[in-house]
């Protein structure tokens, strides 16, 4: 991994390989199809057995930092981490940052999305469900520099869920302006970067989005369309 030259608080730029601090295959494969056009590329932390640590923080970006600074520090490289969730309205905010652990040990998200709705027939929430998905993108170096980007998408919850694409939460939310859910989706609808510039769909992009404007090469973008016009496979 190299980076550009920089002082102060100007950004660095990336180039080579990174080390992607997941242990979610899903996640994974979204950080490296989003960075491939880039001419990066992105080891997952499962591949270098690199330890999860505990997110104790109380918020997506406290949670994606600590994460991101864990893996800069042990494998000595440039760590990408995300934290992402699904906020309910009528639930206070719930699952959130707790998204992960409503699917319990090992992760089954149908048990998750069957609480989501459990929960909100509890308390005699009608319908429209009201949510949002929330996606924090934290860059870390090994000298202990921090970089966080966050992206955020609104829409409604339908239930059962819908569609086997995609992963977590998927299959129930529906984003604002379309009629299917983002399980129902190519993975190439969600997480295209457009060429002209104009936000993208899902909430890990439109993080993704802000990351490339700062630390990648200028012009990237237009190859990241043509990558996802190219791909129409699911995660």
């Amino acid at each position: 991994m190299t980076l550009e030259p920089g002082g102060g608080t100007s950004p660095r730029l990336l180039r080579g390989r990174i080390v992607a601090a997941t242990h979610n295959s899903g996640k994974l494969w979204e950080i490296r199809e989003l960075l491939r056009p880039y001419g990066v590329d992105a080891a997952g932390a499962a591949e270098l057995s690199l330890p999860e640590p505990m997110e104790t923080g109380l918020s997506f970006r406290e949670n994606a930092e600590l994460k991101a600074l864990a893996a800069a520090s042990a494998a000595g490289a440039i760590a990408l981490a995300d934290d992402s969730g699904l906020c309910v309205e009528a639930l206070g905010g719930a699952p959130g940052i707790y998204s992960a652990r409503w699917a319990g040990e090992p992760r089954d998200f149908s048990r998750a999305m069957a609480r989501v709705e459990k929960e909100l027939l509890a308390i005699g929430a009608r319908a429209p469900w009201r949510a949002s998905f929330v996606s924090v993108l934290a860059l870390a170096w090994p000298d202990g520099r921090i970089e966080a980007f966050e992206g955020r998408v609104d829409g409604d919850l339908l239930f059962p869920p819908r569609g086997a694409a995609g992963f977590g939460y998927d299959p129930i939310f529906r984003p604002d302006g379309h009629r299917r859910t983002f399980g129902e989706m190519w993975a190439r609808e969600k997480n295209e970067i457009p060429a002209d510039g104009s936000v993208a769909l899902s909430h890990r992009a439109r993080a993704f989005q802000k990351l490339a404007c700062a630390c990648l090469r200028p012009g990237g973008h237009e190859a990241a369309a043509g990558v996802w016009r190219k791909r129409e496979r699911r995660p």
